[in-house]
This record gives C-alpha cells, sequence and structure tokens, in this order.
C-alpha cells in the first residue's frame, strides 16, 4: 500500500541498518582489544572461567618470581661459604704447620694469633650474612618457606656455622680468679683500701707447680677504685716482656665484669693453661687491705712475710678453652677439630645446592603451567581474527545495503506527492 503518513520500509530497512550497525560495532571492538570477550553480555559463563584462570596464572608468575628470589637468596648464602671454606682451609693448613717440632712456642703464637682470626672472620661472616635482612647461617633452627605458585612450599632449613656451630671456639683453658666483692660503681667507689703504708698484691697463676711469673702492683694508702686496680694491675702483666723462647709474655691479666645484677666484678685470668692461682699481700709492717663491697674482707698487718689473701675475697675456676695451635699437641687436635667443621659446613652447602636446584626444577614447569594456562585463557578470551574479519565484512556489507535501502524507501512516500498532483 502506498501511504505518506507511515514509511513501513523506512522503519524496517532502519531496524535492520541498527543491528548491522551493532554487530560492526562489536566487531570493530573486538578486533581493536583482541579480546572476543570485552564484557559479561558476551560472554557471562566464558568471562568467569578466563577470570579464574587469570587468577591462576597470575599466581604462578609470582610463584616462579618467588622461586628465583629463593635462588638468589641462596646463591648470596652459598657465596659467604665459599669465603668460610676458604678461612678453614687456611686454619687447617696452620694447625698442620703448628703440630711439626721445628718451631717455636713463640712462632706457634704467631699461626695461633692468625688461627683464632679466621676462626673470627668465620663467626662475623655466618652472623652478618643476610638476604632481605634475613640471616641463614647462623642458627641451627628455623626454616624459610619458599611459595612458588602451589598451596605446598619448599622449606629451606638454616645452618649455624658460628665457631659455637662448627666446634671451633677457640682460646686455651686458663684459670679465672673472681673476686666475690661486687660493686655498683668502678670509677669512684672504693674497692681496696690500704691503710697506715703501702702493700704490694702479689697474684700468681700456676700449673701443677711450674707458675706463671708473679705479678706485683704497689697499692699506695688510700682507697683504689676497680678500673684503677684494673689498670694497676694490667700495666704490670702487660710488661713481662718476652720468655728466652722468644715467646710474647704480655697480655692483660684484669678484667672488670658486669654482673646479671647490673653489678660489677674484678677477674683475673692466667695466661697459660693453670690450675689454680694465690693472691697475697706483703708490706713492711703494719700495713692493711680491705676489699670493700658485698663479700669483701680484710687483711691485717701485712708484713714482709706476705699474707695470704683469703678465699673469701675471690672464687677461683679453671675455664675450658677452645681449640688452638699454641703447642704441638694442641695443632694436633686442632686437625681434627678443622676437618669436622670442614665436613659441617660441606653437609650445609650440599643442602643449598641441592635446593637451588629444586628450585630451578620448580621454575621450570610452574611457568609451563602459567604457559599452558595462558593458552587455555586465549582460546576461551581472545578473539579469532579471520573469523571476526569475515563477520566484520559481511556486517559492512549489510550495514551499506541497509543504508542504501534506508535511502530508498524515504523516497517512496515522494511517489506518493505524484498522485497528488
Amino acid at each position: 500500500m502506498l501511504a505518506i503518513k507511515n514509511n513501513v520500509m523506512a522503519g524496517n530497512a532502519a531496524r535492520h541498518l541498527g543491528k548491522s550497525y551493532d554487530s560492526l560495532s562489536t566487531s570493530v571492538e573486538r578486533l581493536a582489544s583482541g579480546l572476543r570477550i570485552n564484557s559479561a553480555k558476551d560472554d557471562a559463563a566464558g568471562l568467569a572461567v578466563r577470570e579464574l584462570v587469570r587468577a591462576d596464572i597470575a599466581v604462578l608468575q609470582q610463584g616462579s618470581r618467588n622461586a628465583q628470589d629463593g635462588i638468589s637468596m641462596l646463591q648470596t648464602m652459598e657465596g659467604a661459604m665459599g669465603v668460610i671454606d676458604d678461612n678453614l682451609i687456611r686454619m687447617k693448613e696452620l694447625a698442620e704447620q703448628a703440630a711439626t717440632g721445628s718451631y717455636s712456642n713463640a712462632q706457634r703464637a704467631i699461626m695461633n694469633a692468625e688461627f683464632s682470626e679466621m676462626a673470627d672472620e668465620i663467626d662475623r661472616i655466618s652472623q652478618s650474612t643476610k638476604f632481605n635482612d634475613i640471616a641463614m647461617l647462623n642458627a641451627s633452627t628455623g626454616s624459610i618457606s619458599i611459595h612458588v605458585g602451589t598451596s605446598s612450599t619448599i622449606d629451606i632449613d638454616k645452618v649455624d656455622l658460628t665457631k659455637s656451630g662448627l666446634g671451633i671456639n677457640t682460646g686455651v683453658q686458663v684459670e679465672e680468679a673472681t673476686f666475690g666483692s661486687t660493686l655498683a660503681d668502678t670509677d669512684t667507689a672504693a674497692f681496696i683500701t690500704v691503710a697506715d703504708e703501702a702493700v704490694d698484691l702479689e697474684i700468681t697463676f700456676d700449673d701443677g707447680g711450674a707458675a706463671e711469673d708473679t705479678i706485683s702492683v704497689n697499692l699506695g694508702v688510700g682507697a683504689h677504685t676497680m678500673a684503677q686496680v684494673e689498670a694497676a694491675i694490667n700495666a704490670q702483666s702487660q710488661a713481662l716482656g718476652y720468655a728466652t723462647d722468644g715467646t710474647d709474655k704480655s697480655y692483660d691479666m684484669a678484667e672488670i665484669v658486669t654482673n646479671t645484677d647490673g653489678t660489677f666484678s674484678l677477674k683475673l685470668a692466667s695466661r697459660l693453661e693453670a690450675d689454680g692461682v694465690a693472691m697475697s699481700v706483703v708490706g713492711t709492717g703494719t700495713g692493711d687491705l680491705t676489699v670493700n663491697g658485698s663479700g669483701g674482707t680484710a687483711v691485717t698487718d701485712a708484713g714482709a712475710g706476705g699474707a695470704a689473701l683469703n678465699a673469701d675475697n675471690y672464687t677461683a675456676a679453671q675455664v675450658v678453652g677452645g681449640v688452638n695451635i699454641a703447642s704441638a699437641a694442641d695443632a694436633a687436635t686442632a686437625l681434627t677439630t678443622v676437618t669436622n667443621a670442614i665436613n659441617v659446613k660441606d653437609t650445609a652447602r650440599a643442602s643449598f645446592g641441592y635446593k637451588m636446584n629444586r628450585l630451578e626444577s620448580t621454575i621450570a614447569i610452574v611457568d609451563i603451567q602459567a604457559e599452558n594456562l595462558m593458552a587455555a585463557e586465549s582460546r576461551i578470551s581472545d578473539v579469532d581474527v579471520a573469523t571476526e574479519m569475515a563477520a566484520m565484512t559481511r556486517t559492512q556489507v549489510l550495514s551499506q545495503a541497509g543504508i542504501s535501502m534506508l535511502a530508498q524507501a524515504n523516497q517512496m512516500p515522494q511517489m506518493a506527492l505524484s498522485l497528488l498532483r
């Protein structure tokens, strides 16, 4: 029917043109973004699956980076172990050198000093080597868990490569004598008070009758602080000079120690291995010496023959030392000790090595999993360019045809007007 009020053909052409235009718009969006699913209306179920897959991919990729960080941490620790290995080898070399009989005690003392320094450096390395402020070489317990993109983790146990952990605490067995009197202050409070006349405090450490050089400290009349007594004793022990074999005998005999309750005590130590100590107060007449503070007692009228400072004033005890090469016998023992330390270190280093290999294997499988999931996500979400281009071409043709037909339909009312002329 020819009509001028309602142009049904134009409306029909416009409706089809709108559908073609919408399809063309969808194709352009998909081709521009590369995605088949750009919103939930494109494929609600597919979108839900895609987002879960994307989350899994992100977790796996981060797990791979976690494993790489774990390898970096282990490489840092393993590099430190390499330096510890060098130091242990040097310590064993020094022990072998000191074990032979062709060196003097003075020369062994020099070797022992380097031996102790190597042990101290091993302890410093194990305490200070860290990755992101995480230490792995200074504890025999504890572990670090590496998340690798799955619910399970790879645990790396810490190792103890300190001097204690390796069993290479250095030092010689000595006798220590600690004064029983304690003070709250070392610089002003009186520790020893001398009355009437000056006296000498004589200190002798012995080992089965073979006594070390006696230290004689002159104390004038008046009060002497703990710091002053410490300095006076160390001044004498540092002035001992050299033995006939060239051994340097100078050392610090006295040390102020802090007690658990915050008070201070004075501790004396032998230079060599010892099993006893004797202290006496020697004067010329009526000199009196009093040890002040908690637990202190007095010596009255110290004559020229001397009066013993009795056991109430100090407690003597033998302190077991560590490994050393100060003598040929000790050096022979040190060889075994250092060998054991090397075995402990090798076991720890090997454990870090196979953990690195495991993490590398984990990275490979996690990367493969992530790659396969990305392929799955691509099949769900990515646009098939060839198919979409074919659809776009079809909708372009339909859109062009729709525009042409809409133009023709808009001309139809004009035919009705020709009848009205």
